[in-house]
């Protein structure tokens, strides 16, 4: 049976898509891209400040679940460049214990609302 997550502490979905599903144990966050959900206004910054933005709004996301990033065991990274990866990998790193999920990261042509990352997950109960 699927469950849909939602939250008012993470963006409302800004199309036909839920912020998270669960299914058999697994949670299946949509990509978070940087939007401060108290505004509704991507946050101001660079990298930084925008990959802070989207794990606070995966965390949300996971809370509302009854989980935590220890729980996530797949992220895909996107990123408009490859060259703020060393930054968006600094900032990921301070969200996990050391028990790092499995992860992709790609470059994209661009991403909505011109945001610099977005990230997308896999938790499990």
């Amino acid at each position: 049976m699927k469950k849909v997550i939602a939250t008012a502490k993470a963006p409302a979905a800004i199309g036909p898509y839920s912020q998270a599903v669960e299914v058999n144990d697994m949670v299946f966050l949509s990509g978070q891209i940087p939007i401060n959900p108290a505004t509704g206004e991507v946050v101001k910054g660079g990298i930084t400040e925008q990959t802070t933005q989207v794990f606070e709004n995966i965390k949300n996301v996971l809370a509302e679940a009854g989980l935590t990033t220890a729980n996530i065991v797949k992220t895909t990274v996107f990123m408009a460049d490859m060259a703020m990866f060393a930054d968006m990998n600094t900032v990921y790193a301070k969200y996990f214990d050391g028990a790092f999920p499995a992860r992709s990261a790609v470059a994209v042509k661009a991403l909505p609302k011109n945001v610099l990352v977005e990230v997308e997950s896999i938790a499990v109960r």
